[in-house]
């Protein structure tokens, strides 16, 4: 009698394994997919709706100067990852503890760029943290600013795709 439980058991762990991959659930990150110096401080940018696999996902980090927010050379970290629809993760070592900005966007033709249009409208998806609205303009600082605390921390981005 105990081996159909111990079966049973062992199917049903493979199915929930199957369904939190199936519902876009990232593999746990390590310390070698990081970037920037160690330390007591760690966010993690779950960046979700991704259409596709195609290209990548570009996450950049800028610190709690709003004079350096989406900027040239204004930028703290940038990760780069594959795109794996619907949902892609990076993970960042921050310096310390304080308020900081998230601006990611779906590169799917990996030119490393924000393509856009002949109005200058993005036409790929892109996102801010706290899901900072940007229906007419460039969200403000305030709007995408969030504290990061020390240990591990997590948010997350929802790309929004132009119609």
């Amino acid at each position: 009698m105990k081996a159909p439980s111990v079966l049973i058991g062992a199917i049903f762990a493979t199915l929930a394994a199957g369904s939190a991959s199936a519902e876009g659930l990232a593999a746990p990150l390590t310390d070698k997919d990081c970037v920037g110096r160690k330390g007591d401080v760690r966010l993690i940018v779950q960046v979700g709706a991704l259409r596709s696999n195609a290209g990548e996902v570009s996450i950049t980090v800028y610190p709690s100067d709003p004079d350096r927010f989406l900027v040239p050379r204004g930028k703290l970290l940038r990760q780069r990852v594959k795109a794996s629809a619907p949902m892609t993760q990076a993970c960042f070592n921050l310096p310390v503890a304080d308020a900081y900005a998230v601006e990611a966007y779906h590169d799917v033709d990996a030119d490393r760029e924000l393509d856009r249009n002949t109005q200058g409208l993005p036409t790929e998806g892109y996102g801010f943290s706290n899901d900072a609205p940007t229906r007419y303009a460039k969200p403000s600082y305030d709007a995408v600013r969030f504290m990061v605390k020390p240990g591990d921390n997590t948010i997350r981005i929802k790309i929004r795709y132009p119609r």
